[in-house]
Formats: structure tokens, sequence, C-alpha cells
């Protein structure tokens, strides 16, 4: 049995959300405690309780202490079957954040995945944008070989949610490792500004206006795409991603979403700011990827390398979680102002 104190380095879900795939994609019974417990709300949100249901549908496992708040957990997993898979948030509660706890265990299914979220949030706080999974994550788990698609049906925001999305996923058992220790060249730097029942306000206009002025004052062009969204008639909200790509293979993303009283000038900015810290430090991947990457490039065959702007609070915990459960080795060296991480992979 695995056992996992969920109050170890940052406390945060990314535990309960790493432990749980892990388990599932090993078949061994986990027990995590002290779920959340450095939170402000600890234990269990609704969010975090509907991507461990979901991960259990995926492998019909059998769980205890599935309930809002619980700060304890027994999760024993099967055989991950994998075909059509609903869920259903009932909050604000993250989207991208369900998605990035079952993705993992898909790679491993015995048949492809369609898993259909409801009532949740797509662009929230302290969590990955929709577009940022859609246009950043999926693309570098393909080159792993990890094929997947994601449709957005509905867009959702903080405070009701009610965001809709359906993600396909081809399973591939084995996952290929990545070679970014070389920044290169900038070959494509391009965006996708969103808002909801905004249009009147030009929300998605002005976002783009205002990240292109940052870029191009900072010597970098971009090509960002403008999209007025109708899909929530009962949830007004914006967003936007940018990435790029060089000729070497990094890949970057930066995001913000519109909250009440933030001018979308300053949300555009808030973007490009955060991209530019990326491309000027010439990291291979963003600081929110690098964390990301940690369960699939340990689960991957080879030596895997990339270079991150930062050691944030989530990617030492995702290193030593991945280190502890699975017994794959990590290097982590500061070059040249960047961190080097490395890895044999399982």
């Amino acid at each position: 049995m695995l056992k996992i104190d969920g109050s170890a380095k940052s406390g945060s879900g990314t535990i309960l959300r790493i432990s749980v795939a892990l388990a599932s994609i090993l078949r061994e019974e986990l027990h995590i405690y002290n779920i959340r417990k450095k939170r402000s709300r600890p234990g269990l949100r609704p969010q975090h309780l509907e991507a461990t249901l979901t991960a259990a549908k995926l492998c019909n496992a059998t769980i205890e202490g599935a309930t809002l708040g619980s700060k304890e957990l027994w999760f024993k997993p099967k055989q991950i079957v994998g075909g059509l898979v609903e869920a259903e948030i009932g909050t604000a509660g993250s989207i991208p954040m369900l998605l990035l706890t079952i993705l993992p265990i898909c790679a491993f299914a015995e048949r492809p995945v369609h898993i259909h979220v409801t009532q949740g949030g797509t662009d929230v706080r302290h969590a990955p944008t929709i577009h940022y999974l859609q246009h950043v994550l999926l693309p570098m788990l393909t080159r792993m070989g990890l094929e997947s698609f994601l449709e957005i049906h509905t867009f959702g925001y903080y405070p009701k949610g009610m965001g809709e999305v359906t993600l396909r996923v081809q399973p591939c058992r084995k996952l290929s490792s990545i070679g970014l220790d070389v920044f290169g060249k900038l070959e494509r730097l391009q965006g996708l500004s969103c808002c909801t029942f905004l249009k009147e306000r030009r929300v998605a206009d002005r976002q783009a206006m205002a990240a292109r002025k940052y870029l191009e004052a900072r010597g970098f062009k971009a090509d960002i795409h403008v999209m007025y969204d109708e899909s929530n008639p009962l949830q007004k909200g914006s967003s936007i991603v940018l990435w790029a790509e060089t000729d070497k293979g990094a890949l970057l993303g930066g995001d913000a979403i519109g909250e009440l009283r933030k001018p979308s000038e300053v949300v555009g900015q808030e973007a490009a700011r955060n991209l530019v810290k990326e491309l000027e430090a010439e990291a291979t991947v963003d600081v929110h990827l690098a964390d990301m990457l940690v369960p699939y490039v340990a689960l991957a065959e080879g030596n895997t390398v990339y270079l991150s702007r930062v050691m944030t609070e989530h990617l030492d915990t995702n290193i030593w979680l991945v280190q502890k459960i699975l017994g794959v080795e990590f290097t982590v060296k500061k070059m040249r102002g960047l961190y080097r991480i490395e890895t044999t992979g399982g």
C-alpha cells in the first residue's frame, strides 16, 4: 500500500492528484492523509472530490473517505478500462485541474477514453486556463506519444462555473522521453484572447492589443486570435493565453484571466509579462509546464531533460512525490540561471 502524507512539501492538491494517478497506473492501493492540510480550507473541495471519483471510474476503484472536506482517503484501483466517463463538479472548481488528475491514467487505459466534464470552471484563479491545456500541455504530451483532443462546449467562470468540455484520449501505454536542453531560436509566438458575452466592451480585443503592445515593446511579435464566445449567457468572463515555440522544441506559455474590476488591458499585459519572463530567461518549458510534466517524464522510457526558469514549490513537490512512489531518480542542477531537470524515467 502507498501511504502518502498530504501535508508534506506544498501540502496542496497536487499531492492528491498525482498520488491518485500513479496509484491507478501501478494498480496499487493508496492511503493518503492530511489532504490539503496547509490550505485555508483543508480537505477535499468539490473539484478534488470529483477528480478522485472520475479517476475511480476509469479504473473501477473502490474508495473510502470520498466526501467533501475529508482529509483522509483510501483508494483501491483495479484495471484501467477507459471508455466513456461522466464528471460533474457542480461549482466553479477547475475543470483543467480535474483533467490534470486523470490524463496520466488515460495513457494506460485498455481502450480510448472519452471524458465529459460539466458544471465546472474552465478559467478560474489558481489554475491553468482551459486554452493553456489545449495549446501548451496537450501538444507537449502529443510529442511524448499521448494523443488527445479537447473540445470546449461552454466556458465557465467564477462564481457559478457552468463550464462543459469533452476530452478524448488515445491510450499509448508507452510514453516517449523529451530532450529540451537548448532554447534555440524563436519560431512562433501565438495567442488566443477569449471572452464570453463581453463583446460590447471589446474585452477580447483589448486584452489582445495590450498583450501585443507589451510584447512588441520587448522585441517580440505575436499572432493573437480574438474569440467572442456566447456559450454561457449566465456567466460573463474572459481569459488570454500566449505560447511560443522555438526551432529546438522549447514550448513556453503564459496566461491570465479576467476578474471583476480588473481592466482588460491588465489581463493582456499579465499574460504577456508571464511569457516574456520565460523567453528572456531562455527556459525550454514555462514554470507551470515544468511541474505538470513531472509524472509523465517519470513514466516515460529513456532520458528526459528540460530547463525551468524557477524551481517552484509545485515542481519541487511533484519531483519529491514521483520519486517516492515510482523510485525514479531526478537530478536538478542550477546552470546559467536556469534549473536543469533530468530523469531517466521508469
